[in-house]
């Protein structure tokens, strides 16, 4: 990991690749059958019922944040896009369904023609959310929205998770750069998708080329322990390194004994080298240890780099230490312990008939046991105080109370199934960072907490 590839000062050494913010539009296979099997069955049954083309209204919300967790990260948003955008039964996923005989015919052909012509609402990715905040609504024909369910929540439930530990990890850095470096730790193309997260909650860079390639994110890497173990000396490792990569290159130090390999960093690559990486060992002594080194050398503009199963309680933890950078695996791409946000795709409200312009009437599970859900379309406004802090969040139907009107958070990302708010990357990211600096302080504390601030359910008015 070159000092120029972790937005470090740079001296020399190779930079990070360009980075512009959108995303490289690659092909995409269809996504129809990143789907469950029900969401089929129930479209066939709708269909011979009648009841298929009955103007519906979805919401995705969950009912409670992760245990400890103060807030959520809506990410994924730019994903879902796409994976509407793709939702296809071309030919050989319409061979699939007959072959299996999953469906029956006259829903084999409604498929093969499927385009999602409906209008889609939310949160901008990037926004934080609370438990029953409407984070997107699906308005269409019961049949073609039942069908995105499973994509919708497959995306947003693991992207918002990743965004979420992405979010507390930064807040514990502070203004020290992150690097994502898990895509060994998780499917690998779940790895993009938790790389271009942890990109929308605050991190500056990775280590996975293919995010890179999608998505523009900023790549970095050098060397791991197998590449000083190749050669007969550290010293000769490091020399190859330097030699390839220039002065600016980060060394990683722990293969054998630190400090002898810190004094032959800095004599092969002299004053001028960009970092060190510590991967091992008691990260919080050895910083310290590693820095009083490098300056006794005179390289007292060389960075620290740690790596090692961190988290965000073991970022904060090295708050005080001389440290300039992390970088973070596994406990990124599993959610920091909460590999999902439980987020559900729950029908509010249906047409009374199939008839155009027909009225939605509101729907709602009623069962016991913690899974009712409120019904209606709903609006949402976070409600400040006069500081501008958010105090609540503010859910209702029917009409805006006039003092909210102006702190609406859902917007317009799909009118009559085109696509209307695509957005390049940092944008998401400023967004996520304005967001959460409306909060209260006590947002990012990494205590154990209820969410930082109330979900209020406003009484219908119209």
């Amino acid at each position: 990991m070159g000092i120029a590839e972790l937005g470090l000062p740079e001296d020399e050494g190779r930079a990070a690749l360009p980075h512009n913010g959108a995303g490289r539009r690659v092909g995409v296979p269809s996504t129809a059958l990143f789907t469950d099997q029900y969401e089929l069955t129930m479209l066939e049954a709708a269909l011979a019922a009648g009841t298929a083309g009955r103007r519906s209204v979805f919401e995705v919300f969950t009912r409670r944040l992760p245990e400890g967790r103060r807030y959520g990260v809506v990410a994924g948003t730019g994903r879902v896009l796409d994976a509407v955008e793709n939702f296809r039964f071309d030919a050989d996923v319409l061979g699939f369904l007959r072959e299996g005989g999953i469906v029956d015919g006259p829903t084999l052909d409604w498929l093969a023609s499927y385009r999602f012509s409906g209008d889609i609402w939310g949160y901008p990715e990037g926004e934080v959310y609370f438990p029953g905040s409407p984070v997107l609504r699906v308005e269409g024909s019961f049949a073609e929205c039942v069908l995105l369910e499973t994509v919708i929540l497959s995306i947003l439930n693991h992207d918002s998770a990743i965004a979420a530990a992405a979010s507390r990890m930064s807040s514990a850095a502070g203004d020290r750069p992150l690097i994502e470096m898990g895509a060994r730790r998780t499917h690998e193309l779940a790895a993009v998708a938790a790389s271009r997260a942890a990109y929308v909650g605050g991190f500056t860079s990775t280590s996975d080329l293919a995010a890179g390639f999608r998505y523009n994110i900023p790549t970095v890497g050098t060397s791991a322990h197998a590449f000083t173990l190749l050669h007969d000396r550290e010293r000769d490792a490091f020399q190859a390194q330097v030699n390839s990569l220039g002065r600016g290159t980060t060394l990683l130090v722990d293969t054998y004994d630190v400090t002898e390999a810190v004094r032959a960093a800095v004599d092969v690559a002299g004053p001028e080298l960009g970092a060190v990486r510590i991967d091992s060992g008691d990260l919080l002594l050895v910083a310290h240890r590693v820095r009083q080194q490098l300056d006794e050398l005179g390289a007292t503009r060389t960075k620290i780099i740690v790596t090692s199963d961190l988290d965000e309680y073991a970022i904060a933890s090295l708050a005080a230490a001389p440290v300039d950078a992390y970088g973070v695996g596994t406990q990124l791409v599993t959610g920091s312990g909460h590999p999902t946000c439980s987020m559900v795709y729950k029908l509010v409200a249906r047409a009374r008939s199939a008839e155009p312009g027909a009225p939605l009437v509101p729907v709602a599970k009623k069962s016991s046991g913690g899974k009712t859900s409120a019904g209606g379309r709903k609006w949402a406004a976070r409600r400040r105080d006069e500081h501008g802090t958010a105090e609540a969040e503010v859910v209702g139907t029917g009409s805006v109370p006039e003092e909210l009107k102006d702190r609406l958070l859902q917007v317009e990302l799909v009118r009559g199934g085109e696509v209307v708010a695509r957005e390049p990357l940092d944008v998401v990211r400023d967004r996520h960072v304005s967001a959460l600096a409306n909060l209260p302080l006590s947002a990012t504390q990494l205590s154990r907490g209820e969410a930082v601030i109330p979900t209020e359910y406003g009484a219908r008015t119209a």
